[in-house]
């Protein structure tokens, strides 16, 4: 099991921070007909916005987030990394195609879509690829992470499609679509702070408990060692100022 680095935690932690501080100060710029309740995150990065680049930005550090954790979480597996770097590029690809001031844009809707389906099914990705818990073929073999077993993984997963479906209701005749959209987003970029700090817990508990023990290795299986302070067995030694 491969150790987390550090600054994987602190990049992994930094994706909802840069999307929540994103949003909020883009508002704060809006006129005052914006209203975070009924109006989505892509309208702050839109043609029309003030000051678009701020909520630009944050869309651009928070792929490049998704796609730094991808990178270094080996515990996840591969097919989990995938989803997770795919959510990441179509993030950064929601500011390629930005949302028009009028009606909506395929683009940036097929954007959308992919980055939300991507980041909600990769918990699913490590739970259907590693084992439910304990390998009992493989007991050498450490346990895979909390955040990776097959029962969290999928509830997790079920959640976030849960609240994909909440955001298409709202997008298609809701009333609350920046509301919607804000929850499902903060959600997504929670699990990968969430599953990272759950391996970094695993490698740590995996490194402390597989310690090479000190001295030499004692048999086992029924085979009483003796003991190295009681008498020895066999002939006592006879003393040199004796003779035979």
């Amino acid at each position: 099991m491969r150790a987390v680095p550090n600054w994987a935690v602190a990049t992994a932690a930094a994706a909802p921070l840069l999307l929540v501080a994103g949003w909020t100060v883009a508002e704060a710029r809006q006129p005052a007909g914006y209203d975070p309740i009924r109006d989505t995150i892509s309208e702050l990065a839109g043609q029309e916005a003030v000051d678009a680049w701020i909520m630009i930005t944050a869309l651009v550090l928070l792929g490049c987030c998704y796609l730094a954790v991808a990178a270094v979480l080996h515990a996840a597996g591969l097919p989990s990394r995938f989803l997770l770097a795919v959510g990441g590029v179509a993030t950064i690809a929601l500011v390629a195609f930005p949302r028009p001031t009028v009606g909506g844009s395929l683009s940036h809707g097929i954007a959308a879509t992919v980055a939300v389906l991507a980041l909600a099914l990769w918990p699913a990705g490590s739970a259907l690829w590693l084992p439910r818990g304990h390998d009992t073929e493989h007991p050498s073999r450490p346990d895979p992470p909390w955040a990776f077993r097959r029962a969290v993984g999928l509830s997790a997963t079920v959640v976030l499609l849960a609240l994909f479906g909440w955001c298409a209701y709202e997008v298609t005749s809701g009333s609350r679509t920046g509301l919607a959209e804000r929850v499902t987003a903060v959600a997504v970029s929670l699990w990968p702070l969430l599953a990272i700090l759950s391996a970094r817990r695993a490698h740590l508990a995996w490194a402390v408990g597989g310690a090479t023990a000190i001295g030499p290795t004692l048999p086992t299986g029924g085979v009483v060692p003796p003991d190295p302070l009681g008498p020895t067995i066999g002939p006592a030694p006879r003393r040199p100022d004796r003779l035979p």
